[in-house]
Order: structure tokens, then C-alpha cells, then sequence
């Protein structure tokens, strides 16, 4: 059993609660929030040990791995600590509000040879798994344009003051929305190298973005478009897609659904010339627990085999997150 402690108790340290509290590899040994009716509430109804100072709480119960999910802001100073300690440590997305930070936290993590990964989802959600497969086949020819995308209904009025829209505490459409769309792009594509123009545009806020628009340019020198906006109440939830343009065909996919025209699709099984189609439900491996989508626990079960040594530490590492932080800084940058 591995002992994996979680520091935030909010909407997804609750979802990753609940999944380490069903994990049959995991013992939950401790959990910190600030709120005493959380505590009160998880102490009562789910016997966990519950602290409000993180620090006492690592000191006392002396877990293997840590769940980091407390607001963007804080990232930095308790996975430094986490990582002073020697503890592995699953972190919630974007990774840190600098890139100078991260790199910082990769180093350490490196150095002293510790188990990292960052919560980008995307990345075991099945038909972007096939899109990233697809296209190192090589079967698209010479890629030449992309467009990702992502739009939800998260802003939809004014004066809703939450850590959404302050931007110290990682709050605004870019760093909690577009980033998901950016690692995407990085991880299926390359990391992007430069930024070419963007426009960060605020809808419903004041003092952050609600809708990001940008020219990116990616170290293979395809170019291609980000569009994302978390005002567009015409979307029930978070949708996201990209779409890939080679001289041998063309891929779109979002999360449930992932079309695929091709020019010659021999030696590829499964595909025939012309347009594909495939469905989330034939693309992605089942799970022991279901929460919200299987990519939340194939996540966490990715985490847990890494730790436990039956897995390599390849997916959604601190670096590969870093290059997200690093691309958000070029966004900014180029808007200004």
C-alpha cells in the first residue's frame, strides 16, 4: 500500500479523494484544508484524518506521495517543501504562475530523482491519445496548420468575484482554461516555441481575461491557432478539440468523437482512405473507478504504477508541464 496524503479539499481534491479512497494500492493517510466544516465534515463521515496545517500534517502521518490541489498561487512553496521532504508529488494544473518557478521545482525534482506528474487529463482521454498516436505514424504527410480550441460556460455574467477572477491566485481564462488546450498542443504537436500575436479579451470580467486568441509557432515550425473562451454560454460544459492539417490527410477530434480523413491509410489497421470515424467508447480503456470521466482515475492510476515502480515517470511530468507555464509567460507576452 502506498501512503498518499491530500492537501485541498475543494471540487478536484474531493474528485481525487474520492478515487485514491477506492484505490486498492493506496491508504489515504492524511488530509489538510483550511476549512474547518470540510474537516469537521470528512473527519465525521469518512474517517479521515483531517489537519488544517499541511506542514504538521506531513511532519505526523509521514506520507510516500502528496495530491497538490489547492490554488495555483500556492503551488510553488508547498511542492518545494513537498519536495525538501523527498516526497513524490501529484500536482493539479496549470503547475505554477511562472515558468522561472517551475523551473525551479523541476530541477529539484530531478535532482532528487522524485516521482512528479501535473493534472493535464487531456492527455489520458482516448481519442487524443489515438490523435498523438496518429500522428507520429507519420500518416497525415507534412503537418501544416492546427487549431486548438476549447469553450465553456464557466463566465457567463458579471461580478462574480471568485479566485476565477483574480489573477494572482491563477484565476482567468488562460491559465485555467487554455492552458488544458496549450499542453494539448504541446504534447501531441511540439512545445510551443514563440507567439506571434494574441489578443486576451474580458467579456463578463474585469480584471481577467475571458477569451484568449493567438498565432502560436511550435519548435517543428508548424504554426497554427489557439481559441479558447469560457463565456460562450452556448456550450453545456468544457468542450475541447483540435484539429490537424497534413498533406496526406486531416485529423478533428474533441473528447468524444475523433474524425480522420486520409489520403492513403494503408499499413494503418482499422483505417480505410477517406473519412474515419471513432467514438470515446472505443478508444479508451476501462477504469475500477469511475469519476466524472475515466481520465480522472486512469490519471491517478498512472501516478499511484509510477510511484509503486510498475510504470515510467513519461506522462504529464513537471517538465512537460513547464513547457505549458512557459508558453502561457509567450501569450502574455505578446498581448501586451
Amino acid at each position: 500500500m502506498i501512503k498518499i496524503a491530500l492537501i485541498g479539499a475543494g471540487k478536484m481534491g474531493i474528485s481525487h479523494l474520492s478515487i485514491l479512497g477506492a484505490h486498492p494500492m493506496v491508504e489515504v493517510v492524511g488530509v489538510c484544508d483550511t476549512s474547518k466544516m470540510v474537516n469537521d465534515f470528512l473527519s465525521r463521515y469518512c474517517k479521515f484524518k483531517c489537519f488544517t496545517d499541511y506542514q504538521k500534517m506531513i511532519d505526523e502521518v509521514k506520507p510516500e506521495a502528496v495530491i497538490v490541489a489547492v490554488p495555483t498561487k500556492f503551488h510553488y512553496s508547498i511542492i518545494k517543501y513537498l519536495l525538501e521532504k523527498n516526497i513524490h508529488v501529484f500536482a493539479e494544473k496549470p503547475f505554477c504562475l511562472t515558468s522561472a518557478q517551475g523551473d525551479e521545482l523541476v530541477k529539484m525534482a530531478n535532482a532528487r530523482q522524485l516521482f512528479n506528474q501535473v493534472g493535464y487529463h487531456n492527455k489520458f482521454i482516448g481519442t487524443f491519445g489515438e490523435v498523438k498516436r496518429l500522428v507520429n505514424s507519420g500518416v497525415l504527410g507534412q503537418i501544416n496548420h492546427f487549431v486548438g480550441e476549447a469553450y465553456g460556460p464557466v463566465v457567463i455574467k458579471s461580478k462574480q468575484e471568485t479566485w476565477r477572477s483574480d489573477p494572482s491566485e491563477g484565476g482567468g481564462c488562460l491559465l485555467d482554461y487554455a492552458s488544458h488546450v496549450i499542453d494539448l498542443i504541446n504534447d501531441i504537436l511540439a512545445p510551443v516555441s514563440s507567439v506571434k500575436g494574441s489578443l486576451l479579451k474580458s467579456i463578463y470580467s474585469v480584471n481577467v481575461e475571458d477569451a484568449v486568441y493567438s498565432l502560436l509557432q511550435l519548435s517543428n515550425n508548424v504554426s497554427g491557432i489557439l481559441s479558447v473562451n469560457w463565456s460562450d454560454e452556448t456550450y453545456r460544459k468544457m468542450s475541447t478539440s483540435i484539429t490537424i492539417n497534413g498533406t496526406k490527410g486531416k485529423i478533428i477530434s474533441d473528447a468524444n468523437e475523433l474524425k480522420v480523413y486520409l489520403k492513403d491509410a494503408s499499413g494503418l489497421a482499422s483505417y480505410t482512405e477517406g473519412w474515419n470515424l471513432k467514438y470515446i467508447t472505443d478508444l479508451t480503456p476501462t477504469v475500477d473507478f469511475y469519476l466524472r470521466g475515466e481520465e480522472y482515475s486512469a490519471q491517478l492510476d498512472h501516478f499511484i504504477n509510477v510511484v509503486a515502480g510498475k510504470a515510467p515517470n513519461k506522462i504529464n511530468t513537471f517538465e512537460s508541464a513547464w513547457y505549458t507555464d512557459r508558453a502561457i509567460e509567450l501569450i502574455k507576452n505578446s498581448a501586451k
